[in-house]
């Protein structure tokens, strides 16, 4: 079964990855964990994002469409990145979750994935 585990973290998070007194410890806490996935056999796809200040969002509202820079919401924690892993449950998901760096900053989304030759609920 295949799951997405979507990273947030805290703004002071995203800072760490390109200061250089911090980055050799935030980069070796997510390469262990990715090295482990990796060794597991888990991995289906994954990505970092860039920091949320590049997002755009767009929308459209009557037909018209309006594009904002920025992220979607002003929150304490942002989208860092994604994992899709195949995993039997979501037990083991959840274990696999547990043991992302953010999951002790911010937090982990965890959701099953919709397989392509389902209808839509």
């Amino acid at each position: 079964m295949q799951f997405m585990l979507m990273f947030t973290e805290p703004l002071s998070e995203f800072s760490r990855r390109t200061d250089p007194a911090e980055a050799a410890d935030y980069w070796g806490g997510w390469n262990a964990f990715i090295q482990a996935m990796t060794a597991a056999g888990v991995i289906v796809k994954g990505d970092a994002l860039q920091p949320p200040h590049t997002a755009t969002t767009v929308r459209v509202r009557d037909g018209v469409r309006r594009v904002e820079d920025g992220p979607f919401a002003d929150a304490k924690e942002q989208l860092g990145g994604y994992f899709v892993i195949e995993v039997p449950d979501l037990d083991a998901a959840l274990d696999w979750a547990a043991q992302a760096p953010s999951a002790t900053s911010a937090c982990v989304e965890v959701r099953p994935v919709l397989p392509m030759s389902a209808p839509p609920a």
